[in-house]
């Protein structure tokens, strides 16, 4: 009987071991199945262009998957979100872009109808009133420009052609073309020797517009028997050039944003002075390319000073 007992219970235990298992493998089958129908829905969410996490599993291989699924969704999530900040900014430049273009297309249409209805029969004022037209076609032909070389800046259409380049006679060749402009705004204008400097790997045309738009606008904001000075220092394997000036300074607020397109501290003198809003991204952009920063220190009333650095060159 003992041995009959034993051998029942061993059947018994058997029996046993066998559903368990059976069950186990039924469970694991469901839950693998469940695990497999979220992901694939939370895949199909994601493809569909809705955001959604791919659940987390404790399997294995699934366990990857689920993973890897996560991962390509943020990735998808950084990107979506990537391109609806690219939609942003070309919307708002194109807006910008617009109502830059409006204010001299206005002007010149106005005066070109004035001049229609009888005008021109009044040589003074019909005299005036073609100076202002030729002053409004310069300054939409200036934005155009400046739109189109910031366009290609930002595009790569226009990268630095480096060569060895001395920034001492890029500065001076730039100086010595502004003398007349300030002149003519009774500004003083010098620049310092850049003594000991190191040679920079530049282009040496992209950096003749950075020198010409940073001294530009020093002398047009600066007044009458005012100074703006250039100079520059090396800065920890960098050259840093300053652009000096005692005119009438930016205020706090907008110093973060000087250097955004089209800003403007102030629009209303910076449309009458003939400026586009776009000649200091330019030279953010071209001083970037360069591998170099630029930073502005300024307070109302008491001038500014712009400056870039780009790495000097080591021999």
């Amino acid at each position: 009987m003992s041995a009959i007992a034993f051998g029942f219970r061993s059947c018994f235990a058997l029996c046993a071991v066998f559903f368990a298992a059976c069950v186990y493998l039924i469970v694991e089958r469901y839950r693998l199945r469940k695990n497999i129908r979220r992901i694939s829905e939370a895949a199909e969410t994601v493809a569909s262009g809705q955001l959604a996490p791919i659940p987390k599993t404790s399997s294995g291989e699934l366990a990857r998957l689920s993973l890897s699924l996560n991962l390509l969704s943020e990735r998808f999530q950084y990107d979506l979100a990537e391109m609806k900040r690219l939609e942003e900014i070309r919307k708002e430049f194109v807006a910008n872009v617009s109502h830059e273009l409006r204010t001299p297309i206005s002007t010149i249409r106005a005066f070109a109808e004035t001049l229609l209805e009888g005008a021109l029969q009044d040589e003074e004022r019909g005299l005036e009133f073609v100076k202002e037209i030729s002053l409004s076609s310069e300054r939409m032909e200036k934005l155009v420009e400046d739109i189109l070389q910031i366009s290609a800046l930002e595009s790569g259409k226009m990268p630095p052609r480096f060569e060895t380049a001395s920034l001492m006679k890029i500065a001076s060749e730039v100086v010595a073309s502004l003398i007349p402009f300030a002149q003519q705004k009774q500004v003083v204008l010098r620049i310092e020797p850049f003594r000991d400097l190191p040679e920079v790997h530049a282009d040496r045309e992209q950096l003749r517009r950075v020198f010409i738009n940073l001294i530009e606008n020093a002398i047009k904001y600066t007044p009458e028997r005012g100074c703006v000075r250039v100079f520059a220092l090396s800065d920890e394997g960098s050259v840093r050039v300053t652009i000096e000036d005692n005119g009438i300074g930016i205020s706090p607020e907008d110093l973060p944003r000087i250097f955004e397109r089209f800003y403007r501290a102030d629009k209303a003198r910076s449309r009458e002075m003939g400026g586009t809003g776009l000649g200091l991204s330019i030279v953010k952009r071209i001083v970037e390319l360069h591998g170099g920063s630029v930073g502005v220190e300024s307070a109302l009333g008491k001038g500014s000073k712009f400056f870039f650095k780009i790495p000097a060159l080591i021999s």
